[in-house]
């Protein structure tokens, strides 16, 4: 009986006071859990000889951009290899990564980003955006894009696509590099 003589508030303010005291203890608990780390890796100037082999792996080397890829800024698509990079004007690579191409593409060669669109419904369904269009094949348009949900489902069973799909962060990067005036795109084998 007791419970019902006292207003509404007091109830609200002791069991919001409760649940701030049981998220600060959870919170000083976490606090005092492993925390994760960068390790910072410094090259030696030379190696020693109590040197013991890491368990980590070497960092990996990304792929150097395609010799017979041309001069200057640029993107290039690598057909084979499955893989894109923006070229600065002196030739050095800024940016690689890996891609999802469609089931149609294009011919090596040297295009221009003919359009550029910020957002819309690719050929299978999927909302895309960051598209980059440069070529077309097939009665298709061929364009750099990616999945605004970052996922890159396997095409269509017998559908044709000419999309070629990147990871989220990828498509913002090259969005910003292939929307400059001119840009180029070199397509090897």
């Amino acid at each position: 009986m007791a419970a019902r003589l006292l207003p509404s508030w007091v109830w609200v303010t002791g069991l919001t006071a409760g649940a701030t005291v049981a998220v600060v203890l959870l919170a000083v608990q976490a606090d005092k859990g492993p925390h994760p780390t960068a390790a910072a890796v410094r090259p030696s100037a030379s190696a020693s000889a109590g040197a013991h082999p890491s368990a980590s792996p070497a960092p990996v080397k990304a792929p150097a951009v395609p010799a017979a890829s041309g001069t200057g800024r640029r993107i290039v698509y690598s057909l084979g290899a499955k893989r894109v990079w923006t070229v600065d004007a002196s030739g050095k690579a800024t940016r690689t990564f890996t891609v999802w191409p469609g089931t149609v593409s294009p011919d090596p060669g040297t295009y221009t980003i003919s359009r550029t669109r910020a957002a819309t419904t690719g050929s299978d369904g999927v909302q895309i955006e960051h598209i980059l269009y440069f070529a077309s094949k097939s009665g298709l348009s061929v364009a750099f894009s990616n999945a605004v949900d970052g996922a890159s489902p396997a095409p269509a069973a017998g559908k044709q696509t000419s999309g070629i799909r990147m990871p989220k962060a990828d498509g913002a990067a090259l969005w910003t590099f292939g929307t400059e005036p001119n840009t180029r795109v070199t397509v090897v084998k």
